[in-house]
């Protein structure tokens, strides 16, 4: 038996799965994959400035085809954001290629590979041993050949081998590959080369791929994490290999029993990195092992590979997918090297499945006829055209994957998926029209012929949300003329631990042909894992699913199988609760109203579609300059909690399409920077607000009237159901929904809906037909228990919610009355009365006093609430007992005594059930009753135990996920966030930053200096500090960190971000040039991104759009004689103050010894300012006998003189790369 080697060998950090032999071969993926992350960012730098390079062949190909693409409506993204995505596949590829090259290095798998005819050296990187020597060596016997040759062009070298063999051909397509015409400087290749050769103290090469069973499982790791940019774009998500076998098994093992192996045809048209394809191939191999155990192994490979098609957008994942597939067919062959062995036969092409026929490509792919219509624009990384026929409908045994499930951002292709797929409905994610295509790709079985069988694991929001209508009542319904579908087994998996799916997911089986049953195998989440499995392929729900799915019926502790009517699930939306649930939804709908019948309106506000420039934190429209008469405070559905809805933010609001030009010519001012954004929003006709001769602040839709009349608002996305009785008129976002009742209603009539609407009788209707949201998405992972996961609550189906005859008034009244004391009792209430009231001392005594009133308050909210549930299960006829508290000795409870909460700590205490909900909410787990509970309250609590542990239906909801979650911000967070909060309002009085000569900046110390003798800051600051004598100082400088950012573009961003900040430059010219009456076109700006920002508090306080919500302008370097405290401005100066602010510094920098240099990015930022002066402020002042705007020029003209320099090599100005301590200081 052979030996392994004797070196060393770098540890395994990879997690082993159970039944997975340990192997000192073992690559360890996670340091692989943190090393290449570090050089794909070094690799995107160089290859965005090839991209920006017209000169660059590379850079004018990527313009060239950005315009028609454009032209052609294959994007709508600006130029940046579609220039990132090809960068990063760019990079990508390059780390990939390298990958590959490097594997087939170590193991062997290019031995006595031949280039042209000739035997070629093989060594061209890295390798164990002697192997990194061998490769120096044949790079210098390279250059000798090649003297004008860099290391970019040995790698290319390599990667000419390896696609010069037949198996490896699609490996590194010459024709399509980014890494033959995206090329990289030779300063990066060299680093690229070093990187793979790094060794460890030890002189061991730190990645070894050498590894006997050709394991590629690390790939799949780079495939999904490798870039983020990739990741975010495409929703990459490997499918776990338990998940990938279920479906085949339900598939593509009963295809070949039907119609053998023989011309066979699977495929998945979103394969990613071939997780599908890979185990499709193993089942096939095997099925021919059986069939035809004297086939040559080389010959059975090629049939088995022969069967598998596949198609993904992202190249890089389609090049591992075949590098994968590769070597599994060469594992299995019995080969060892590459070369001499015939091309695999599998058939996998890059490019959009969605534009597949039903998009407008010709059926050959071909090159694109003369006429374009119809016809949809390939980029030069797609090879669809190599692929004759791939995505031709009907040509499919066996249809399997895992399609993305995000939402479509390229309004140009959300366009063209509308047009091409008749379920892309409202607004639908990706999961929509791929439910459809999977379908088309099957055979259709009709007179005689066998239809093909589909399988996937999708998003589930289709069941519940609006845009799944047309899937559930067109496509689900079996009788599609052109496409119809039989759907077979519809398998709730919201509830099964799978590692990665945030997003609830159900997996449907299905064939496409007309339905031949009445019924549907259903199988239902009944609850959730008990805690997080150790492998998740053993998780007790995943198994109930494995063992049960073929039963007919089955009623398990965590699913419930039935076979369901199909009538049931053509009509929109599904409910898949177990049976009991079902049973008891209803009993619930046996309630004789609705209360749809009961409101006036129900809905959003309205939508803005701009909720990036139209909302903000409070203040920040003022500091615009934003009218007032324009601003209007938000309600979001974050603060509708506990029967209350606070006040988040501000939004500004002009009105809807027809009052929106009425808006103020200050408010026109103020948001002007955003107007090309703004205009570029899409009407519901499909058309820009530009060309549909929309006003640029409009709102998208207006369905309300601002006005201060009772109405109920409640959250759109929350873990329970949340109403409260709003009376003012500040604005709902979209966030929160709104219910109107008739002008005529009487307050009471607000009252019984609130109630009925805030008990866990209509939180557990709602979730029956409301859609999980999960926990965060793709990645975000999935709530371990049922009460953590997100529903979207929507108007449509709370309109459908069961009225009872009897409502209880008077407990709607007491919670809401409640609700308002305990928010008049909150830190921000106490201290906005006490400086009202002229902030005289004893601010910590109000506070103190305060807090006792606002835990008593709430534990009376949490005893009326416990009692309106289980009245509610009386009034809605669940019960026949009245199982409220009648008596007087308790009208209090405390987190972790309500009766549900009793009976889950027996069961956790009894090893029967795992919960962090006790943890989470900062209760106590208590088994018993209380002693100081009157014996009454304990033998009604007893009773509500009974009744928990001996009635179904109660059971149900007195869990958890039904019950009010109490969840607030800690009473201590409140008091520092309304502390600090009051004291940066102090901080932003304007009278601070102005003195005689106008618009001044200020250290920190002159600051403290200057309100030294402000009781009111100074009691809020002793109050803050927990310290009689605070440093006033050290308290404002410990607030403006997060408050603040510089005023100058490099200060602020990343050179990423500066780019996209001089994009934005440019748009605003344009738009100066079209305001004088230019006819031109405008590019739409970039966006930014987190990773732009120098600073996540700069990020924070800018966003995507760069939109100023700060309150305060830092200025890094500018200092004062003796004082070492930042210096800062304020963020509510117009760009006039600012500019002045500014100029004013540079002389008090020169009297402190500051040179021309030092003084440069101040000039840089009245640069930046210069624009905005000569637009708005080029007024003549008395003051200066001209206008702001010459002055400042005049200023920066004067410095340019002296320093010989233009006004773009100061723009060009950029920081000194700051040291830790020097960082640390500004």
């Amino acid at each position: 038996m052979d030996q392994p080697p004797t070196r060393p060998v770098p540890p395994c950090s990879r997690r082993i799965a159970p039944h997975e032999p340990w192997s000192p071969y073992v690559i360890d993926s996670s340091a692989l994959l943190a090393d290449l992350k570090t050089q794909l960012k070094a690799l995107q730098i160089d290859l965005r400035a090839s991209a920006e390079d017209r000169s660059n062949q590379w850079g004018a190909r990527l313009r060239a085809e950005y315009e028609e693409a454009l032209r052609r409506e294959r994007t709508g993204h600006s130029w940046m954001d579609w220039r990132d995505n090809e960068v990063d596949q760019a990079a990508v590829a390059w780390v990939v290629a390298t990958a590959f090259l490097r594997f087939c290095e170590d193991n062997d798998l290019l031995a006595g590979a031949r280039l042209d005819g000739m035997p070629i050296a093989v060594g061209w990187i890295a390798g164990p041993g002697d192997r990194t020597q061998r490769a120096e060596e044949n790079l210098t016997a390279y250059f000798r050949t090649n003297p004008i040759h860099n290391r970019r062009h040995w790698l290319q070298q390599g990667f000419r081998v390896l696609a010069a063999q037949p198996a490896g051909a699609g490996l590194v397509d010459p024709r399509h590959n980014p890494v033959w015409l995206a090329e990289i400087s030779p300063e990066s290749a060299n680093a690229l080369i070093a990187f793979w050769r790094r060794t460890d103290a030890g002189g061991v090469l730190v990645h070894d791929f050498t590894d006997p069973n050709l394991d590629t499982r690390f790939l799949g790791d780079l495939y999904q994490d490798l870039s983020e940019h990739a990741k975010k774009t495409y929703a990459l998500l490997q499918t776990p290999v338990f998940v990938e076998e279920f479906i085949l098994e339900q598939t593509l093992t009963s295809a070949i029993a039907e119609f053998g192996l023989n011309g066979l045809k699977v495929i998945d048209p979103t394969c990613g990195s071939g997780h599908f394809l890979l185990g499709a191939f193993e089942r096939l191999n095997r099925a021919w092992l059986e069939e035809a155990p004297a086939l040559d192994a080389k010959e059975r490979i090629r049939r088995a590979m022969a069967s598998i098609h596949g198609v993904d957008l992202n190249p890089f994942a389609v090049a591992i997918a075949r590098f994968r597939l590769t070597l599994a067919g060469l594992k299995t062959m019995g080969e060892r090297s590459l070369v001499g062995v015939p091309a695999m036969g599998f058939r996998l092409a890059i490019g959009d499945s969605l534009l597949g026929e039903q998009g407008g490509v010709p059926e050959t792919f071909g090159v694109l006829a003369e006429d374009e219509q119809g016809r949809t624009y390939l980029y030069d990384s797609e090879d669809l055209s190599d692929y004759f026929e791939i995505l031709r409908p009907g040509k499919y045994h066996v249809v399997v994957g895992n399609p993305p499930y995000i939402a479509v951002t390229d309004r140009a292709l959300r366009k063209i998926y509308r047009q091409a797929y008749r379920t892309a409905h409202g607004q639908y994610n990706l999961s929509i029209p791929f439910m459809e295509l999977f379908f088309r790709l099957a055979i259709r079985g009709e007179q005689g012929r066998g239809a093909g069988y589909v399988g996937q694991i999708t998003a589930n929001g289709f069941m519940k949300r609006e845009f799944g209508r047309k899937v559930v009542e067109d496509l689900f319904a079996g009788f599609h003329l052109e496409n119809p579908v039989d759907l077979t087994r519809v398998i709730d998996t919201s509830r099964a631990h799978i590692p990665g799916h945030g997003t609830p997911t159900v997996i449907l089986i299905g064939r496409r042909r007309r339905p031949v049953d009445n019924h549907v195998r259903v199988v239902a989440g009944v609850r959730g894992e008990p805690g997080v499995p150790v492998d998740p392929a053993k998780g007790r729900v995943w198994r109930e699913i494995v063992e049960h799915v073929n039963d007919d019926w089955f009623e398990g502790r965590y699913v419930s199988i039935s076979l369901r009517d199909r009538k049931n699930l053509t009509v929109h939306p599904w409910s898949l609760g177990g049976e009991t649930a079902t049973a008891l939804k209803e009993a619930i709908e046996a309630a004789p109203g609705r209360m749809g019948a009961r409101v006036w309106r129900m809905g959003m506000f309205g939508d803005s579609h701009a909720e990036d420039y139209f909302a903000a934190p409070v203040g920040t429209f003022v500091r615009l300059g934003v009218d007032a008469g324009d601003i209007a405070g938000a309600i979001d559905g974050n603060a509708v909690r506990d029967w209350a809805a606070g006040k988040i933010g501000e939004l500004f609001f002009a009105g809807g399409p027809a009052a929106a030009a009425s808006a103020a010519e200050t408010s026109r001012t103020s948001l002007w920077p955003w107007r090309r954004s703004l205009w570029n929003r899409a009407t519901f006709s499909g058309t820009t607000y530009r060309e549909s001769g929309i006003d640029w602040l409009s709102w998208h839709q207006v369905s309300a009237q601002r006005d201060a009349r009772p109405r109920i608002a409640f959250a759109k996305i929350a873990t329970h159901f949340h109403a409260a009785i709003v009376r003012r008129d500040d604005i709902e976002k979209p966030g929160a929904l709104r219910i109107e009742l008739p002008p005529e209603s009487l307050e009471s009539e607000f009252f019984e809906l609130a109630a009925a609407l805030n008990s866990s009788v209509a939180c557990f209707w709602l979730k029956q037909v409301c859609h999980n949201k999960g926990n965060g998405g793709i990645g975000g992972g999935i709530g371990d228990e049922d009460w953590e996961p997100r529903y979207e609550f929507t108007g449509t189906k709370l309109d459908q919610f069961p009225i009872a005859d009897q409502l209880p008034i008077d407990r709607g009244r007491m919670l809401d009355t409640l609700a308002g004391d305990v928010q008049g009792a909150s830190p921000l209430q106490v201290i906005m009365v006490w400086m009202d009231q002229g902030g005289a001392e004893g601010l910590a005594e109000r506070l103190r006093e305060a807090r006792a009133d606002w835990e008593r308050l709430r534990a009376r909210m949490i005893f009326e609430q416990e009692e309106l549930d289980w009245d509610s299960y009386r009034i809605y006829g669940l019960i026949e007992e009245d199982l409220t508290y009648r008596g007087s000795g308790l009208d209090e409870l405390a987190l972790g005594e309500r009766a549900f909460e009793i009976a889950l700590a027996r069961r956790v205490a009894s090893g029967e059930e795992e919960t962090a909900w006790f943890d989470r909410h900062h209760s106590v787990a208590i088994s018993d009753a209380p002693h100081w509970w009157p014996s009454d309250y304990s033998a009604i609590v007893q009773r509500r135990l009974h009744c928990i542990a001996h009635d179904g239906y109660i059971e149900l909801i007195e869990r958890p996920e039904c019950k009010r979650r109490w969840w607030i911000e800690s009473w201590d967070a409140q008091r520092q966030n309304a502390l600090r909060g009051a004291i940066l309002t102090r901080l932003e009085n304007p009278a601070l930053w102005q003195d005689a000569q106008g618009p001044a900046a200020h250290s920190v110390a002159e600051l403290a200096d200057a309100l030294r003798n402000d009781r009111v800051v100074r009691e809020l600051a002793r109050v803050l500090s927990e310290n009689a004598e605070p440093d006033l100082a050290a308290v404002i400088a410990s607030l403006i960190w997060e408050e603040a950012v510089p005023f100058l573009a490099a200060h602020r961003y990343k050179p990423s971000g500066v780019d996209k900040f001089r994009a934005w430059q440019e748009v605003w010219a344009l738009q100066r040039r079209e305001d004088m009456g230019d006819s031109i076109t405008i590019p739409l700006p970039p966006k930014y991104a987190k990773s732009d920002f120098r600073s996540p508090t700069y990020w924070r306080a800018r966003g995507k759009f760069d939109m100023p919500k700060e309150r305060f302008i830092l200025y890094p370097g500018v200092r004062r004689a003796g004082d070492s405290t930042p210096v800062i401005g304020w963020a509510g100066w117009s760009h006039r103050d600012q500019a002045l602010a500014l100029a004013r510094e540079i002389p008090v920098q020169q009297a402190l010894g500051v040179d021309d240099a030092g003084i440069e990015p101040l000039v840089a930022g009245l640069v930046e300012l210069e624009c905005w002066l000569h637009q708005w402020h080029s007024e003549i002042e008395t003051a200066y006998g001209t206008s702001s705007a010459s002055v400042i020029s005049g200023v920066v003209d004067q410095y340019l003189a002296r320093v010989e320099k233009t006004r773009d090599q100061v723009s060009a100005w950029v920081p000194p790369v700051a040291t830790r301590a020097r960082a640390l200081r500004l």
